[in-house]
């Protein structure tokens, strides 16, 4: 056995082991920082004394509201409604919420207020407001936010249908992967104008630098996109580090029309915390390999909790939180970010999250163990016991990061891209694939992002080529906003170069990869019908400022009751 099997099985035991043991002092430093107001959940309003809160204007409506709004978390009976009051705006009473069923509000469907015990500094005078119950199953409403006679701008929110209901098409914006420091939100003015249902963004909303250390050496630098963190450090440490860089990509007019527009289902990836986090089993605390305090249990846990309560805050998703009172004392057991999403009998959309309960990745390619896990046993027993029972025509996994081998370039320089994806976790890979097709689940597309790259290609049970490698499903990878690609890593691509990424030489060295383009920056839409899940990649110049161009670059079509990926011609 290798020495990272041995600590493979010395991980595994330490991990029984603490589950009953006393606290470590990094799980003390997570109940100081998730105090009696550290997590903005939503709340309910209230029915108003005055109506007179309702009167409002919108002269000044960009300088109390500077993020606008959005909505999130659907259920076939309501939404999450979100918006940020400016701190230096905001001098007490209530946040009123109008719904309607159209821009005039002359029909209001739900109105009332946020009292103001909700709206506080310790929460970034954000406020998130729980429709569920109040709506309509499979309906559109309009809604505004109102404080002191100022109306936000208007959003639009969609409620997800009856899960017991005939559906006959869903369609998703599919996005990923922006930093602010390496290219412009023009893809987002396009998604604002798209016919779709909802947006699924599949983490790397924000990235935590602030010294352009993810953006590309080689292409455009965006000087009006710089950043100062609160703390004066290059990678955010702080809720206010975090809180400021939500506020700045949030404060992109892009952004906000694309949000203002469509009803956000939303996951999280690395860089909402630190590059490349994981949880460190021996230490019972997060682990953060690229931040200077990232080996540091206390330092690291009070990060990843300063993080995880601004994404809170931020992002209006429905998360399952136990507060440390309650008998859960460690971080990463205390939130619950998996989740289904049901539209009618024709879609399941299960998001997994696949950072708080992961191990570290293996120190050498292909050099996974059993027993190492991306998902956390309780959540893989609930992520298959969920596809075990879904009903629904097509099975739709929200996946952080690419589930299909990923091998590059030639010869001695050849070598699997990215073990923090789930090639470093081949093992429990095999486990889910494999109980895919002992369950005869059928019509299962997963939905990535992470690479930054457009792919599209073959989930199977194996990949030996001289193995039993039956396909169980068609993963399919949307493009990055504006974060680096390939194409921008390894500028002058040529014959002479081992490290070849055009799509032939992919494809060559991965059969199982249909499609793969890392030259490009934008979003897919995924429409779903009964005969067919489509997915097509569009294009989008993230150089320009304004009216950035839109190209259409590949269509891809899996007919229903098949593993099959069919192009379909412009």
């Amino acid at each position: 056995m290798s020495s990272q099997d041995d600590n493979d099985e010395r991980r595994i035991g330490r991990r029984t082991f603490l589950q009953g043991t006393t606290l470590m002092a990094a799980v003390s430093g997570v109940a100081s920082v998730f105090g009696d107001n550290g997590v903005a959940l939503p709340v309910d309003t209230v029915q108003p004394t005055d109506r007179s809160v309702f009167t409002a204007d919108t002269e000044r409506t960009d300088a109390v509201f500077p993020q606008s709004i959005a909505s999130g978390g659907p259920t076939p009976e309501g939404v999450l409604l979100w918006t940020r009051i400016a701190p230096g705006e905001y001098q007490g009473g209530p946040v009123a919420v109008e719904v309607g069923r159209d821009d005039s509000f002359s029909d209001p469907v739900h109105r009332g207020i946020v009292e103001p015990e909700a709206i506080t500094a310790d929460h970034d005078h954000t406020v998130t407001v729980d429709l569920d119950g109040k709506l309509s199953p499979d309906s559109e409403y309009t809604y505004r936010f109102i404080h002191d006679g100022t109306a936000s701008r208007t959003g639009r929110c969609r409620t997800l249908p009856d899960p017991n209901t005939a559906t006959d098409s869903v369609r998703f914006a599919v996005l990923t992967c922006q930093d602010y420091q390496n290219g412009y939100y023009g893809a987002y003015s396009h998604v604002a104008e798209e016919d779709v249902d909802f947006l699924i963004h599949l983490g790397d909303f924000i990235y935590e630098s602030a010294d352009g250390q993810y953006s590309s050496p080689v292409s455009n630098t965006y000087p009006d996109r710089e950043l100062e963190l609160p703390s004066g450090h290059d990678l955010a440490h702080t809720r206010a580090d975090y809180r400021y860089l939500y506020n700045t990509y949030r404060s992109d007019p892009h952004l906000q029309r694309a949000l203002e527009r469509h009803t956000l289902i939303a996951g999280w990836d690395d860089h909402e915390v630190a590059d490349n986090r994981y949880w460190d089993y021996d230490t019972d605390s997060p682990r953060l390999p690229a931040h200077p305090k990232g080996d540091d249990p206390d330092a690291a846990t009070r990060i990843t909790a300063a993080a995880i309560t601004a994404w809170v805050e931020q992002i209006p998703a429905r998360i399952d939180y136990e507060p440390a009172d309650e008998g859960t004392p460690d971080l990463h057991e205390r939130f619950r970010l998996q989740r289904q999403f049901r539209f009618g009998d024709l879609v399941t959309l299960v998001l997994t999250d696949e950072r708080l309960f992961r191990d570290p990745p293996p120190a050498f390619a292909n050099g996974d163990a059993s027993g190492r896990t991306m998902l956390g046993d309780d959540q893989r027993q609930w992520f298959l016991n969920t596809i075990d029972d879904d009903e629904a025509q097509w099975t739709v996994w929200g996946n952080e990061v690419l589930t299909m081998p990923l091998e590059m370039g030639t010869g001695a320089v050849g070598s699997y891209l990215n073990r923090d994806a789930w090639d470093g976790y081949r093992d429990e890979y095999r486990t889910i694939m494999r109980r895919l097709a002992q369950n005869g689940t059928s019509n299962f597309i997963t939905l990535t992002g992470d690479l930054h790259t457009a792919m599209a290609g073959y989930q199977r049970t194996g990949y030996d080529l001289f193995g039993d490698n039956e396909r169980v499903g068609v993963e399919l990878m949307t493009p990055a906003v504006t974060s680096v690609n390939l194409s921008e890593i390894v500028p002058g691509i040529d014959e002479f170069d081992q490290f070849d990424i055009t799509e032939r030489a992919v494809t060559t060295l991965n059969p199982h990869i249909e499609f793969f383009d890392s030259s490009i920056w934008g979003y897919s839409i995924v429409e779903f019908t009964e005969e067919a899940c489509t997915y097509t990649v569009y294009s989008v110049d993230k150089s320009t400022k304004e009216s950035a161009t839109k190209r259409r670059h590949k269509t891809l079509r899996v007919p229903d009751g098949t593993t099959e990926i069919e192009p379909v011609e412009h």
